[in-house]
C-alpha cells in the first residue's frame, strides 16, 4: 500500500517572514515567489493559498515590519514608563539593539524610491519623529525645539543602523562604553542649550 505524502502548508505569517528575510538578503528584488517556495521547502501553490500576488506579499511583508518595528515599539516603550525622560532612555536602548539584528531597514532605505516602499518608509518616519518629539516636548521643549531634537536623534539612529552593520568596530563594544555612548546621546538630545 503506498501511502501519499501530504503536502505541507504553511501559515501565511512564516510566508511574510521569508520575505522579510529575502528582503535582508538582497533588497526587495528578492521577494521572488519560486526561490522562497523552494527555500521554504513547498510548492508555490501553498504562496498562492495567502497571497493573490507577490505584490501583496510584499504589501504584507512591509506591513508587518512597520507594525513591529515602530508601532510595537512605542507601545513597549509607552508601557514600560510615563516619565519622559526614562521613556527617552529606553527608546534609544532598544532602537539601538534593535538596529544591531534588523537587515530589512537598511534594505527598504536602498529602495526608498520603489512605489509600495516611499508610503512606508515615510509613515514610519513621521510616526517616529512623532513620538521622539512628544517626548521632548513633556520634558519641557517647544514645539519647535523638540520637533528639531527629534530629528537629530532619528537622523542618529538611522546613522547608527548602518553602522552597527557597515562598520561595528566603530561603536562601543563593552557594556560600561554602551552606557556612556547612551548616556551621551541623551545629554545631547536633552540639554537646555
Amino acid at each position: 500500500m503506498v501511502v501519499a505524502k501530504r503536502a505541507r502548508r504553511l501559515t501565511r505569517d512564516v510566508w511574510v517572514r521569508a520575505a522579510l528575510d529575502a528582503i535582508a538578503d538582497g533588497g526587495l528584488a528578492a521577494v521572488a515567489v519560486v526561490p522562497l517556495a523552494e527555500r521554504l521547502g513547498v510548492t508555490k501553490g501553498s504562496f498562492y493559498w495567502h497571497f493573490p500576488s507577490r505584490e501583496a506579499l510584499v504589501e504584507a511583508a512591509l506591513a508587518d515590519w512597520e507594525e513591529s518595528h515602530t508601532a510595537v515599539v512605542i507601545a513597549e516603550i509607552e508601557a514600560a514608563s510615563t516619565d519622559p525622560l526614562e521613556q527617552l532612555r529606553l527608546l534609544i536602548k532598544r532602537v539601538s539593539a534593535l538596529a544591531a539584528g534588523d537587515r530589512v531597514e537598511l534594505a527598504l532605505l536602498a529602495t526608498a524610491e520603489h512605489p509600495a516602499v516611499r508610503p512606508v518608509l515615510e509613515r514610519v518616519a513621521r510616526r517616529r519623529l512623532e513620538f521622539i518629539a512628544e517626548l521632548l516636548a513633556r520634558l519641557g521643549f517647544t514645539r519647535a525645539d523638540a520637533r528639531r531634537r527629534a530629528l537629530l536623534a532619528y537622523t542618529s539612529y538611522l546613522g547608527y543602523a548602518q553602522a552597527v552593520h557597515a562598520t561595528p568596530d566603530v561603536l562601543p563594544r563593552s557594556l560600561a562604553a554602551r552606557r556612556a555612548y547612551l548616556d551621551d546621546t541623551l545629554a545631547a538630545l536633552t540639554s537646555p542649550t
